[in-house]
């Protein structure tokens, strides 16, 4: 039975409510409170000092925020590009059932301008903290230190200055990412806001072409960002896929964040328009892209372990046989392929809000501890591990990446009412 679209409201506003917003800044506050506990408790003793000395050198409590600042700068960069890149895909596909949740996708991408400030920003602070390749010795033939691998390697991101000096070309493509990728976010915001204005098919015809550029461009720079923001902190080691394997982990906590942003927008009474089918899609894009993470996450591994090279194997062993991060493995593969596998196999699991709200919570857990793992390991050596200050940090910038989005929806329509393919979407049915 079509429904006419007339029947909805269409000018429907998110209220971002006092009560939401006290909910939201406890969160910060609860986080903010680890976190300060989690700093003071490694100041004052962590009990890492010897595993420090027998690395060679001493290790200071400042390392781990460093550490731990990187990793959520890159996580929480992920999922908001992550929301662009899934609203333009529904363009470039000409999708129509997904129109009454597009603008939540856009939504996302508001995160982009401050994430792009805090990389940079954290980059030039911590850069010999996170990043081995930073050091000056490395590239000196003179030097004791000197790595002829790494040497190799740094044109990558010292030209077209000599190697060990400024990275000029790691900054300039950090900068040239962010900037395209908010620029394209503001174009998208633009066009769609235009289209409650004026109507007719213009701005959905803009933002297709617009989409389509933005695609090609999102292929290139999430790959290469991939390779500098985490390859490159265990400079010896590469994987070939591993610009893939990075989009996948962002592609799922990006798919997670919007379907519970959709669950929650629902539970206030909004999007009415949004049925159990359109939560169905949703949760069979998450249930798919969590067996692509696996298949990229075993590829790499057997890989690896097959060809047996002492400079790919390292990356593995470091993680495997660490007492510290070993487990973290296992706890990697439950969180994001079995416990996921397992609940959402069934129809009705996807269409049900409370085994969807379980699972991406999980899912988005889970890909901090895989973005945990890439990171840590390489910055921290034995001094890593999940405690106070990582729970905080996570906890921090999930509160604030929540506000800010919130208030971003807050401010216009929730529905393109003149989006060309509006009826499709209010009639989907699977």
């Amino acid at each position: 039975m079509a429904h006419d679209v007339q029947h909805y409201n269409l000018d429907q506003k998110f209220d971002f409510t006092a009560a939401t917003k006290k909910s939201v800044f406890t969160v910060l506050g609860i986080g903010a409170a680890l976190l300060v506990i989690g700093i003071l408790m490694a100041m004052f003793g962590g009990g890492h000092g010897e595993a420090a000395e027998a690395e060679g050198h001493a290790f200071h409590w400042y390392e781990r925020l460093y550490a731990n600042l990187w990793i959520n700068n890159v996580y929480f960069t992920g999922i908001a590009i992550i929301g662009v890149f899934f609203f333009a895909i529904q363009y470039a596909a000409q999708a129509g059932w997904s129109t009454a949740i597009i603008r939540v996708m856009l939504s996302l991408g508001n995160w982009l301008p401050i994430a792009g400030v805090l990389m940079i920003v954290t980059f030039f602070v911590a850069n010999h903290d996170l990043f081995h390749w930073t050091h000056a010795y490395l590239f000196d033939k003179a030097s004791p230190e000197y790595d002829h691998i790494i040497d190799g390697k740094g044109s990558f991101f010292y030209w077209p200055m000599a190697k060990g000096t400024f990275p000029v070309f790691y900054i300039f493509r950090m900068v040239l990412f962010f900037g395209f990728w908010v620029f394209f976010f503001k174009k998208f915001q633009q066009f769609t806001y235009n289209e409650d204005i004026i109507g007719g098919t213009s701005s959905w015809y803009k933002i297709r072409s617009w989409s389509a550029f933005f695609l090609i461009f999102f292929a290139v720079s999430s790959s290469i960002s991939a390779w500098d923001w985490v390859m490159s902190i265990d400079t010896h080691w590469f994987s070939t896929l591993f610009g893939w394997y990075v989009f996948a982990s962002w592609f799922v906590a990006g798919l997670s964040t919007i379907t519970l942003l959709v669950i929650f927008l629902k539970s206030q009474g909004l999007l009415e328009m949004v049925n159990e089918n359109h939560v169905h899609d949703l949760g069979k894009f998450i249930f798919g892209f969590t067996i692509f993470w696996t298949y990229l996450w075993f590829s790499q591994f057997l890989l690896i372990y097959y060809a047996n090279i002492p400079e790919e194997t390292v990356y593995f062993i470091e993680r495997l046989s660490s007492d510290i991060y070993g487990p973290f493995i296992f706890v990697n593969l439950g969180l994001n392929f079995v416990l996921p596998f397992l609940l959402l196999m069934t129809r009705d699991s996807k269409r049900h809000g409370v085994f969807l709200k379980l699972v991406c919570a999980l899912i988005i857990a889970g890909h901090w501890v895989d973005f945990f793992l890439m990171v840590q390991p390489g910055t921290l050596g034995h001094n890593g591990g999940v405690g106070f200050m990582e729970v905080g940090m996570f906890l921090v910038y999930g509160a604030a990446f929540t506000f800010v989005i919130l208030s971003s929806l807050a401010k216009g329509n929730l529905v393109p009412k003149n989006h060309p393919m509006l009826e499709e979407s209010y009639n989907h049915h699977i």
